[in-house]
């Protein structure tokens, strides 16, 4: 199912977005959208693994051996 979302951009950021989508980027302005939402979760996911990869570095993980380990 999809749902529709209206939102209110300055002129400069709505020319900004057309001329994306005009260079052949994008198939559209919801695509040029949908695609800054899906680049914002992976830097979001690579900020966490990030993260993750110093707490190991700094020795504040664990070893699981197990599923049961998590408990």
């Amino acid at each position: 199912m999809r749902s529709v979302i209206n939102i209110s951009v300055p002129d400069l950021v709505r020319k900004e977005v057309d001329r994306e989508v005009r260079a052949g980027g994008y198939a559209s302005v919801s695509e040029f959208f949908r695609a800054v939402l899906r680049e914002r979760k992976e830097q979001m996911l690579l900020r966490d693994v990030e993260e993750s990869r110093r707490e190991v570095q700094a020795g504040h993980a664990r070893v699981l051996r197990s599923l049961k380990d998590l408990r």
